[in-house]
């Protein structure tokens, strides 16, 4: 069976590990780059859910790996301090949902947001 992992700084780790999910710590974006790319090799990695902001410093050719296997499904994770941005979160929401379906959609707030 695969496994999930998580690809995350280590403020947010354990409590990945409190949830039972693998994880795999990153001091910064180049030292999770580097996890990254021998976790792509991993026969047993499913799923390999990427801390936000070491996903968005992926360099072109991991991309492009990524983008050409079918497994692991590398997604994106978002962190705290990017959903918690009151006037980013469409927009955070809109870049997530393009990812996933390749399509923009436009979010509309329900009255008085």
């Amino acid at each position: 069976m695969y496994k999930a992992i998580v690809v995350t700084d280590p403020e947010t780790a354990d409590g990945f590990r409190l949830a039972g999910v693998s994880v795999v710590e990153a001091e910064n974006a180049d030292e999770a780059s580097e996890k990254i790319k021998l976790l792509l090799d991993d026969p047993n990695a499913g799923i390999l859910a990427v801390n936000e902001h070491f996903y968005d410093n992926i360099d072109e050719k991991t991309q492009e790996k990524i983008d050409s296997i079918y497994r692991p499904i590398v997604i994106p994770l978002p962190i705290k301090e990017t959903v918690e941005m009151a006037g980013e979160r469409r927009a955070y929401l809109a870049r997530l949902i393009h990812r996933a379906i390749g399509f923009d959609i436009t979010l509309r707030g329900r009255e008085g947001e």
